[in-house]
């Protein structure tokens, strides 16, 4: 099968790569790009562990081709940090103590990254339905929520 060549925009930075035609973009992420912060929970698109932004919107990176990335710019966990200094979102799930496993934090930290952009003011209840395409099967989901509520208010102060 020949590959597909792509390039995209990954973090803000230029990335060109081979890939299959069926390959995934967690794939590519993963194992061709290094970039390992969105996991593959379910591979259904049900469980939100993999999500990424692609050109402002929330996705599953298990139900996108690589090749459909060509022209694209995609935001990974990964590009959140700025060197050493964590995104607020980031401080704030180390602070409340919202994460145990790790699984499903890069996914949680993406949702609310793009929840927070489109509202930066939201309810608990606009938090939780912002986030409900994200499961978490150790933490529950109230230290979470409390996580992204303190981000929030911090980065509205920003």
């Amino acid at each position: 099968m020949a590959g597909v060549a792509v390039s995209t925009t990954i973090n803000g930075d230029t990335i060109e790569y081979l890939c299959q035609p069926d390959e995934t973009l967690l794939d590519v992420l993963r194992d061709r790009l290094g970039l390992t912060g969105a996991k593959e929970g379910c591979g259904t698109g049900d469980c939100g562990a993999c999500s990424v932004i692609i050109d402002d919107r929330l996705v599953c990176s298990c139900l996108v081709l690589g090749a459909e990335a060509e022209g694209r710019r995609i935001e990974t966990v990964e590009g959140m940090a700025h060197g050493d200094k964590l995104h607020p979102l980031q401080q704030k799930f180390l602070e409340h103590a919202a994460l145990q496993c790790g699984i499903c934090t890069p996914g949680f930290l993406i949702a609310a990254k793009d929840l927070l952009a489109k509202n930066p003011d939201p309810t608990e209840e606009e938090i939780r339905f912002g986030l409900a395409g994200n499961l978490c099967r150790c933490t529950g989901y109230d230290k979470i929520v409390r996580a992204v509520q303190d981000a929030a208010t911090v980065m509205k102060g920003a």
